[in-house]
C-alpha cells in the first residue's frame, strides 16, 4: 500500500498515574516463585521491564482516550468539526456495546457528520487504524481523521496474580501466563491529514501486512486472562516479519537496515526485541525503546513510542522512520514514514 497525501498531523499521550514495578509485582508472587524454583528477579531480567502504569481504579479507559484526542486536535490547530472520521483501535473496552469510538466521539464533541467505528486486530490495531484512515484522506472522504487508543492491564494483571497466588498453581501455569505481567498501560491519540493541508513534514509513505492465521492461537485472552505460548509466538512472529521485511524492501522505497535512521515498534520485552533485530539484522540501537518503563502497552506501542521518541529528540526531519509491529494472530504490518 502507497501513500501520496498523507501526514502525521499531531500526536498526544496520557500515562497513568501508578507506576508498579516488575520486583513488586514479584513480591506477590514471591511464595509461589518459591514454590516453583522460579529465581527472583526473573520477570525484570528476562523482559527488561522494570515497571508499567495502571490507571486508577475504576477509570474507564475511553475517558483518558476522549482526554489525549482533544489534546492532540488541539495540536493539529483544528476545530473539533474538522475532524471526518474518528477510528478507536484499542484492545481494551468499556463495553461490548456501544463502541469505543462513539464514547469518545460524544465526549470530545465531533461532529454529527464524523464517522466513528473500531478497528480491532490486537496489537496492530492502531496501524491499521492508519491504513484505513489514510484510504479515506486518499480517497477524498476525510481531510482529517482522528485515531485513538486507551489500554488499561490493572484488572487482567491483577486477576492473573491472584490466580497465580492460588493454591495448586503448576509452572506451566506461571510461564502461561508470564507474558500477562508485561502488561502496561497509555492513552495515545494522532491527527492524520491530507499533506497538502499539513504544517508538518511528517509523511506516511506506504505499509505492508502479512499474515500467518494458523497460529492464532499461541495468545489467547479476555478481559480476566491471557495465555501465551512465548517461545513459540516469539519464533513464529520473527519467522514472519522476517518474511514481511523482504516484502517492504520490494515495495517501499529506501526499506533497508541502512535506509532507515529509527525503528519504532510494538514492543513486548527486551528478548522479543532483540531477536527481531538480529533476524531483521537491525542495529539494537537504532531502536527507541519504551518497554523498560511502560512494558507491553498493546497497540498502543507504536504511536506512543513515537510520540516518546520525537518528545526526546530521537527524530530530525527529513529521518526515514520504520513503523513495525507484531500481532498475535499473528499479522505483522510494516510502515514506512519520513519525518
Amino acid at each position: 500500500m502507497q501513500f501520496q497525501n498523507l501526514a502525521i498531523e499531531s500526536l498526544a499521550y496520557e500515562l497513568p498515574p501508578v507506576s508498579v514495578s516488575s520486583r513488586e509485582i514479584e513480591d506477590r508472587l514471591r511464595h509461589v516463585m518459591g514454590n516453583l524454583k522460579v529465581p527472583t528477579r526473573t520477570l525484570e531480567l528476562l523482559t527488561g521491564i522494570v515497571e508499567r502504569r495502571f490507571w486508577n481504579e475504576g477509570t474507564q479507559v475511553h475517558e483518558a482516550a476522549a482526554r489525549v484526542a482533544k489534546r492532540a486536535i488541539a495540536a493539529a490547530g483544528i476545530a473539533a468539526d474538522a475532524v471526518g472520521v474518528l477510528i478507536n483501535t484499542s484492545v481494551c473496552k468499556d463495553y461490548l456495546e456501544p463502541s469505543m469510538a462513539s464514547l469518545v466521539h460524544g465526549d470530545v464533541g465531533l461532529s454529527e457528520r464524523c464517522l466513528n467505528f473500531d478497528v480491532s486486530n490486537a496489537c496492530l490495531g492502531f496501524m491499521n487504524g492508519i491504513e484505513v484512515a489514510g484510504r479515506m484522506i486518499e480517497s477524498g472522504l476525510a481531510d482529517y481523521a482522528l485515531l485513538v487508543d486507551g489500554e488499561s492491564s490493572r484488572q487482567v494483571v491483577e486477576s492473573t496474580i491472584d490466580r497465580l497466588s492460588a493454591p495448586g498453581a503448576t509452572a506451566k501455569d506461571f510461564w502461561d501466563n508470564f507474558a500477562t505481567l508485561t502488561l502496561g498501560s497509555a492513552a495515545v491519540a494522532m491527527v492524520l491529514c491530507r499533506a497538502d493541508r499539513s504544517r508538518t513534514t511528517h509523511r506516511v509513505n506506504g505499509s505492508v501486512t502479512l499474515a500467518d492465521t494458523s497460529q492464532s492461537r499461541l495468545c489467547t485472552g479476555t478481559a480476566e486472562r491471557m495465555v501465551t505460548d512465548s517461545t513459540r509466538l516469539l519464533k513464529a512472529g520473527v519467522h514472519l516479519a522476517q518474511k514481511t521485511w523482504q516484502l517492504a524492501a520490494e515495495q517501499l522505497v529506501s526499506w533497508s537496515p541502512a535506509g532507515i535512521r529509527r525503528f519504532v515498534c510494538h514492543q513486548v520485552g527486551e528478548s522479543h526485541m532483540r531477536a527481531l533485530c538480529d533476524a531483521l539484522h537491525i542495529d539494537f540501537n537504532k531502536c527507541f525503546l519504551s518497554y523498560p518503563t511502560h512494558g507491553n502497552v498493546g497497540p498502543a506501542a507504536v504511536p506512543l513510542t513515537l510520540a516518546l521518541a520525537a518528545e526526546a529528540g530521537e527524530l530530525k526531519s527529513g529521518d526515514h522512520v520504520a513503523l513495525m509491529g507484531i500481532g498475535s494472530g499473528l499479522n505483522v504490518t510494516m510502515m514506512s514514514v519520513t519525518w
